[in-house]
């Protein structure tokens, strides 16, 4: 849960509000089954959704899941293959006496 969930005023500190162990009630703004995560609030008078409009706005991507596709990962160490000769590897090559 939020900070900003906590309460309709401003919270400066959320033990202020709540300690470990209290018992409190909340409503459920979001269920996202492919993140397996629960948005909930302890503003019982909140609307589902309303949550960023209410507050000004701001970037709404992480709760709707608008992430970009992870990169492919590379190959590395032994499975990797090498790169072709580059000028610092033929002047590395030629100083040790060897050419690949």
């Amino acid at each position: 849960m939020h900070i900003s969930s906590l309460s309709n005023k401003f919270v400066d500190d959320p033990h202020t509000v709540v300690k470990a162990g209290d018992i409190v009630k909340v409503k459920v703004l979001e269920v996202d089954l492919q993140r397996k995560r629960i948005a909930l609030t302890m503003r019982l008078d909140e609307q589902p959704g309303e949550t960023n409009a209410r507050r000004g706005g701001g970037n709404n991507d992480r709760t709707q899941g608008n992430r970009p596709a992870p990169k492919a990962a590379k190959p590395r160490g032994r499975d990797a293959q090498p790169a072709g000769n580059s000028a610092m590897m033929d002047a590395l090559a030629a100083a040790m006496g060897k050419k690949r």
